[in-house]
């Protein structure tokens, strides 16, 4: 069957990287979680002391970024390197998620990003997450979803998954957070978050992981069929 992109959009903690994984996985494609990308492009210019409003230093800066995504049996996912060093846990903490926006919104930085993420789908086979994946990125993506959920479900989850890695944060700090987030990531200039008008709006609310996937999943084979006819057809 003709491989396709699924690019899957949406606010921070409504589940898109878990989502994506597993659709990944299930269909045997490939995963990027674009939000690593940046999150670890925050870590470097954070370590760096990279200014930035200062258009040099980040030129210089991206010239020395190398990102790349290692599959950890142990784990049983990718993790997330910056220059040959695992900072999958580090890019996870909340100094990087208070800062993450902020980076994001830089021109030259989402040029650079873009760029990679669409050399990366030029085979097809990929489940991409992020915020402007169907928009930007890959605006001619087959199957594109956007993911929503209420701002406490949100909360209560990003606050789970910090608790896995030992981190302590208040449940009215990481509503904070996010909603500083959602106010940068859909009012900046450069790769808003919106809805693509084709676009599947999956609210996961009051869903299960394994009911998101089966949305994602199903949606995904009709998909594939509609490729694989317009192939037989033409």
């Amino acid at each position: 069957m003709k491989k396709i992109i699924i690019a899957i959009d949406g606010y921070s903690a409504c589940g898109k990287s878990t989502t994506a994984k597993i659709v990944a996985s299930k269909l045997g494609y490939a995963y990027i979680d674009t939000g690593a990308m940046y999150r670890a492009t925050t870590l470097y210019f954070h370590d760096h002391y990279i200014n930035i409003t200062d258009p040099k230093a980040i030129h210089k800066a991206l010239e020395n970024i190398q990102i790349t995504f290692v599959f950890n049996p142990k784990t049983n996912r990718s993790e997330t390197y910056l220059n040959g060093l695992n900072v999958e846990d580090e890019i996870r903490k909340m100094y990087i998620s208070e800062n993450v926006s902020e980076v994001s919104a830089i021109k030259e930085v989402r040029k650079y990003m873009v760029a990679l993420q669409q050399k990366m789908g030029k085979k097809k086979g990929l489940v991409m997450d992020g915020r402007d994946i169907g928009t930007a990125v890959f605006p001619t993506a087959e199957l594109k979803i956007f993911m929503q959920a209420d701002m406490n479900v949100r909360a209560f989850r990003r606050q789970q998954e910090l608790l896995e890695k030992k981190q302590v944060v208040g449940i009215e700090d990481i509503i904070e957070n996010i909603a500083k987030r959602d106010h940068l990531d859909t009012t900046r200039e450069e790769g808003p978050l919106k809805k693509a008008e084709e676009a599947y709006v999956l609210d996961t609310t009051h869903m299960t992981v394994d009911e998101q996937v089966d949305f994602v999943i199903n949606l995904s084979v009709g998909k594939m069929i509609e490729s694989q006819n317009s192939i037989i057809i033409s």
